[in-house]
């Protein structure tokens, strides 16, 4: 059982990190040119928001740590054992909560750049600030599906989460609370 978990938490892993790195690549390289007047032309790009300045930095930065933890999982399912052992409990527990961090940064990311988006959709009259979106189109089509990815990979780092807490928990005895199971 152990083996193939660790082959789905691989898996997963490494679809997270795609979908991070295809995140991170459509926000930052998303630009529009338009030209407004006659000879003036305005070029917009994810700096523009700063939520998306985030968003490309904290997914990078995920995307970073989740291919460390891949290769992680890949060692250990290549070796056949599992490198978290009852004396490495402590390291477990780093492994859950980094990934937890990990998962909160994101959707907190994705949320933030969301919210900026519908605000770059809809406009403010009392702020008078324009609608970006119907004059750069293609650029908030673009930004739109970046933040559709996002998500996914919320959900796919959501369920490494689970994985990574059932790695921690099942060193621990389902009888006493808290206590670490006798070794066998």
């Amino acid at each position: 059982m152990a083996a193939s978990l660790g082959k789905v938490e691989a898996l997963l892993r490494a679809c997270a990190v795609l979908m991070l790195v295809l995140t991170a690549c459509l926000v930052g390289m998303d630009t529009q040119t338009k030209a407004i007047v006659f000879t003036y032309k305005k070029k917009v790009t994810y700096k523009y928001l700063n939520a998306l300045t985030a968003m490309v930095y904290i997914d990078v930065a995920a995307a970073a740590y989740s291919l460390l933890q891949l290769s992680r999982c890949t060692i250990s399912v290549w070796s056949h054992k599992n490198l978290i052992t009852y004396d490495q409990k402590n390291l477990a527990w780093g492994f859950f909560l980094l990934d937890q961090v990990v998962v909160y940064a994101v959707f907190a990311v994705n949320s933030a750049a969301a919210q900026a988006a519908l605000l770059a959709v809809t406009g403010s009259k009392g702020l008078q600030w324009m609608k970006w979106c119907n004059r750069f189109t293609r650029f908030c089509i673009q930004i739109g599906g970046s933040l559709f990815c996002g998500y996914v990979t919320c959900f796919l780092l959501a369920t490494v989460s689970f994985t990574s807490a059932f790695n921690l928990f099942r060193l621990y005895s389902p009888t006493q609370f808290m206590q670490l199971k006798r070794k066998t």
